[in-house]
């Protein structure tokens, strides 16, 4: 087999506590990197982009994907001024692209980037892990949040254990709830939750055919900028792969992915392919889903959860979930044979442990539980092809 996928790795940046040698010391070669600090909807200027490059590539790596260029709520929304951070992210596209940077992640989640209840899960081995509970949402959307009508969204024991919860709940309990739902806003400034209510209403009137019809519109836009310049979209699954907080979804599973990459059938338009968020789904055949989107995955991350009957969920070590691992690279392994270019992944997530106990780190990022979990999808590939020779 000619093909063995790209291994990468999410690094933060100049300031992220996992450096590019340790990077280097797990064995991944390429880099996914953004430029986090410039303001979401502005230009990113060439001369950063082209510093970012230097910095990875004098470490001996390669900056192999952009994870991500946000999306501006205003493209989300289609809002009146909408046409100028269409021009920016065109502008963005052309200067990643003239950087040799070609492969471009991005989610279209309205308001919520992503969505957990608990950052430091703690397992049976001690290791922590990140955790999403549907009674601790409904808590905060029915009692924190109170948004109008809000319980008949979830199951009636769901809303009547969220009831007894709160009952619970210390003020410090409350807060926290309340900064890691609103930790998944990827925004430059606080949010409050009159800022959330706004924006709920404004997303309640568009639903979901008017924000697929918003993400089809913007792919359009950026088109021909994607085409004459080699750029490759990947857009990242809903994570988690539900409504949250009755915001509409429209990634979340096979049919709406179809619907994202049928609605503009070009090559450009492809998939970021989350096993962990794909698998988070109670109705998800990740091994289905892989099939019928590989020959549009571009990037994929690999990582895997534990589920219960209500759909809460903890994210698992890569090979011990709920996800048939084996299944979804045996299908991409084949897939990689088709392609000039190896489809790049990345370790997604992983427990902190060990060391990383006693260390700040984003969630979900600290350095050894990625490392166990490169090191256990690098076996499972090397295995699968093997077994094929």
């Amino acid at each position: 087999m000619k093909n063995r996928f790209e291994q990468t790795w999410r690094w933060y940046g100049p300031n992220d506590s996992v450096s590019l040698q340790d990077v280097k010391q797990a064995g991944a070669t390429g880099i996914v990197t953004a430029l986090h600090h410039i303001a979401h909807g502005d230009v990113w200027p060439l001369e950063d982009i082209q510093e970012r490059k230097k910095i990875i590539e004098d470490s001996g790596l390669r900056w192999s994907v952009v994870e991500s260029v946000p999306v501006h709520e205003a493209i989300k929304t289609r809002r009146s001024d909408a046409g100028k951070y269409i021009e920016n992210y065109k502008q963005s596209l052309r200067n990643l692209a003239s950087s040799g940077v070609h492969i471009v992640t991005y989610n279209f989640m309205p308001v919520l980037d992503w969505t957990r209840t608990k950052l430091d899960l703690e397992l049976k081995n001690g290791a922590k892990a990140l955790y999403f509970n549907w009674t601790d949402l409904a808590a905060f959307d029915i009692f924190v949040l109170k948004r109008e009508q809000a319980e008949k969204d979830y199951p009636e024991e769901i809303a009547a254990a969220a009831k007894k919860r709160f009952e619970g709940f210390t003020p410090a309990d409350i807060e926290e709830l309340n900064r890691v739902i609103l930790m998944g806003i990827p925004s430059e400034k606080d949010i409050s939750l009159e800022d959330l209510h706004t924006s709920l209403e404004i997303y309640k009137e568009i639903g979901f055919e008017g924000l697929l019809s918003n993400l089809l519109w913007f792919l359009n836009e950026i088109a021909e900028v994607c085409e004459e310049n080699g750029i490759k979209m990947a857009i990242h699954p809903d994570d988690p792969p539900y409504p949250i907080l009755g915001l509409p979804r429209i990634a979340s599973n096979k049919d709406d992915y179809l619907k994202i990459i049928n609605g503009l059938d070009r090559d450009f338009n492809g998939v970021c392919f989350c096993t962990g968020s794909l698998g988070a789904g109670v109705n998800n055949n990740v091994p289905e889903i892989a099939e019928a989107l590989k020959h549009r995955v571009h990037f994929a991350h690999f990582r895997n959860v534990k589920k219960d009957e209500q759909g809460n969920f903890y994210e698992a070590d890569h090979l011990d979930g709920d996800v048939d691992m084996a299944t979804v690279l045996s299908i991409f392994i084949a897939e990689n044979q088709r392609r000039q270019e190896p489809i790049p992944f990345r370790p997604d997530h992983g427990h902190q442990m060990l060391d990383d106990l006693e260390k700040v780190t984003n969630p979900g990022y600290s350095a050894i539980g990625r490392l166990k979990g490169l090191a256990e999808i690098r076996g499972l590939e090397l295995g699968l092809i093997r077994s094929k020779v």
